[in-house]
């Protein structure tokens, strides 16, 4: 109730906003409001997005699982506060999907808010990020699912990406060379994921993230977009690593995942992730590539007398492993788009009891105006070593104000 008079509050003031100050309408996929305050101290971008999906899974060729579903529903609003050096922002998710996850940990209430963020250039070249944002993680998860080359992210994303989290980050680039540029990004941040409200549990999560660019940026940021809509002229390359330390973690994926609740409180252990990733675009045609790595100190749950961590009768477990990602597509003059996706996931076997598995996916887009209006059709072939192999097809329609 107390979001529903508050979505109401935020939508009288942009009407109000309106009537009140320098506004214009943009073009399609701008924003649905543009507005601008009198004196010129600030902004605010008003946006919003839906994804619809269907979706049907098959195991072994036999059994059929269908779905039709608002898969992401949101609003986002951006800008600058005081000054242009000051940006924000604010992000709210509306599906069900969005919103899942209440728990004690979040005070029983639905996740609203996916990002809340300041962003303060502070000296040249030098921003300071403060509150609840994606963490400078594995690429595929930087990337909005809005911009997404497919219906959705990969399997290695599902089982090792570190998501969002509420910190402080700092971020800097420099050039080498006319053409080579540095990107650095250093993160402290809570360590137990979005929207917690009980304050830290275990101790804090560390993230640390370098990005080479040999041959200069991308246009319009496309080394954080699928598919080379720009058709870049010259040869476009990124290279990447990110180093991610969640120092007596307390759930079982990093800070995603489930909480290890013990007899006495919660199961603590070091968590390490390793993410290698690179995005390469050229007229039409891209590459990205993933390589995932995560391992635990003691990745045996344990109460506090020694004795194993159950949860329905099995032994809780951190979920380490090693998994892998490639992904390539070629936009055609048209404007469809042809892409194939491998992804090999091989969680520590002796430790969790998963059997590796294998997923090959081919998708086909049509992009209308971008990734603003766009039909995504993707099948994908699941193999599991000594398991049942699934198949799954999914049809996606995207719209974004």
């Amino acid at each position: 109730m107390k979001f529903k008079i508050t979505l109401v509050a935020i939508c009288l003031f942009a009407i109000n906003a309106i009537n009140a100050q320098e506004s214009n309408a943009p073009k399609f996929g701008k924003g649905l409001f543009n507005l601008v305050g009198k004196d010129s101290t600030w902004t605010m971008k008003i946006g919003a997005r839906m994804q619809f999906l269907a979706i049907s899974n098959w195991e072994n060729n036999e059994s059929n699982e269908s779905n039709f579903l608002v898969r992401r529903a949101r609003l986002k609003f951006d800008g600058y506060a005081f000054t242009p050096k000051l940006k924000y922002k604010l992000e709210l998710g509306l599906s069900n999907r969005d919103i899942s996850g209440a728990s004690p940990f979040t005070s029983n209430a639905p996740r609203y808010i996916l990002d809340a963020v300041m962003k303060w250039n502070f000296a040249p070249n030098f921003e300071l990020w403060f509150g609840q944002t994606k963490l400078p993680g594995n690429r595929e998860r930087v990337v909005s699912s809005a911009n997404l080359q497919q219906v959705d992210r990969s399997l290695l994303n599902s089982r090792f990406n570190i998501d969002r989290d509420l910190g402080v980050q700092l971020r800097h680039h420099f050039n080498l060379s006319d053409t080579f540029v540095v990107k650095e990004m250093l993160s402290i941040s809570q360590g137990e994921g979005r929207n917690v409200t009980t304050g830290n549990l275990g101790g804090h999560q560390y993230t640390g993230r370098i990005e080479l660019f040999p041959f200069g940026n991308f246009s319009s940021k496309g080394d954080y977009k699928g598919s080379d809509l720009k058709r870049e002229k010259k040869p476009k390359l990124s290279i990447a690593a990110t180093y991610d330390f969640n120092n007596n973690a307390v759930k079982n994926r990093s800070n995603q995942g489930s909480y290890m609740v013990t007899d006495t409180g919660f199961y603590e252990t070091n968590i390490n992730t390793l993410f290698i990733d690179a995005m390469f675009k050229y007229k039409g045609f891209s590459l990205m590539a993933e390589y995932a790595d995560r391992d635990a100190k003691d990745p045996f749950a344990k109460n506090s007398d020694g004795s194993p961590l159950l949860k329905d009768g099995e032994q809780v477990v951190v979920q380490v492993g090693k998994g892998l990602n490639l992904q390539t597509g070629y936009l055609l003059k048209s404007n469809w788009e042809i892409s194939g996706r491998y992804t090999n996931i091989e969680l520590d076997r002796a430790i969790t009891g998963k059997n590796p598995e294998s997923q090959y996916t081919l998708g086909l887009s049509k992009y209308i105006v971008g990734h603003k209006l766009k039909v995504q059709t993707d099948i994908s072939h699941l193999e599991v070593e000594n398991g049942n192999n699934e198949l799954m097809w999914r049809l996606q329609f995207d719209i974004h104000f």
